[in-house]
């Protein structure tokens, strides 16, 4: 099947790229990006035009920041193309929902992504937790921005999230491995003083469930889920990709390269089965921390 990549920035080059080129389902026909383009790939700079000039490109993946992603899908749906979302699927529920609402209408699928629910360990924690009584977890997610979003001023302008943008991964993790729902309850958000969103969260939820954004933390990264049950500790780490039970690795690798090839592969079942996937729980958890968040100022931040 043949797809388009919209926005060719640091995520796409790194891994969506990639994982078409592997991929045994997608031919990357084209590109649309002011910025960049994908050698070998005919490149457009207007996505109307190329949805226009090429009907025989049935799907569309749009790795375009979430503030001006809503226009893009909503011209591909109407156009009867499938599309899949980077995370966050959006820069507000409501638009993706009016996206889900409009996908329906059109019959084609609405992929809305979680790559860190790919992660290698993610579906082995799940199923080990699967009867267990959860008596408390922890989520540290802290890492560098300047390193993963080299000057993308975007991400602390409105829309673009701020700390939530990698805290969201954390979020899509826990509420597919976490046997029953959580909600959140209170949450202490840092905003540097010259910037729109936060760079640091501190979030809790019911159920004794705590959660630490930083996204300035330089050196190694840390992308850990450590829960207490009835039957002893476990704890997700590197992003999803090594679960260990009691300090033992039961599961997983230190890699992140197998996420987005699952991405598309999922992205075809869809295709195929004419079904669609827009699961936005880890988006409602953003959404409430940012509307019971208590704001403190801190240093100004500049790339």
């Amino acid at each position: 099947m043949k797809i388009a990549l919209v926005g060719i920035g640091k995520i796409a080059r790194d891994q969506h790229v990639p994982a078409l080129a592997a991929s045994p389902d997608w031919e990357l026909a084209a590109t649309v990006s002011r910025a960049g383009s994908v050698d070998g790939v005919p490149a457009f700079t207007d996505f109307a035009a190329m949805l226009a000039q090429r009907p025989d490109i049935g799907a569309v993946s749009l790795c375009l920041p979430p503030q001006p992603r809503y226009p893009y899908a909503e011209l591909a749906l109407k156009a009867g193309r499938h599309v899949m979302l980077e995370k966050p699927p959006g820069q507000t529920l409501a638009e993706v929902h009016a996206l889900e609402r409009l996908a329906a209408e059109q019959g084609v699928t609405l992929y809305a992504t979680w790559h860190s629910r790919m992660a290698e360990a993610v579906a082995p924690a799940k199923a080990w937790l699967r009867d267990k009584t959860i008596t408390r977890a922890h989520i540290t997610w802290r890492e560098d921005v300047r390193k993963w979003h080299p000057g993308q001023d975007w991400v602390f302008e409105p829309g673009g999230m701020g700390v939530f943008d990698p805290g969201i991964n954390a979020l899509s993790i826990l509420t597919e491995i976490l046997p029953a729902p959580v909600h959140v309850t209170q949450a202490d958000l840092e905003f540097p003083a010259n910037r729109d969103t936060p760079i640091a969260a501190r979030i809790a939820f019911c159920g004794n469930v705590t959660a630490d954004f930083d996204w300035r933390q330089e050196g190694p990264q840390t992308w850990d889920i450590e829960i207490d049950t009835d039957a002893g500790p476990c704890a997700l780490r590197f992003g999803g990709n090594r679960f260990q039970v009691a300090g033992q690795d039961i599961a997983g690798e230190q890699t992140i390269m197998g996420e987005y090839p699952r991405l598309y592969a999922r992205m075809a079942e869809l295709v195929r089965a004419g079904a669609s996937e827009v699961d936005l729980a880890p988006m409602v958890h953003v959404a409430d921390a940012l509307t019971l968040g208590k704001r403190h100022v801190t240093d100004a931040f500049h790339f």
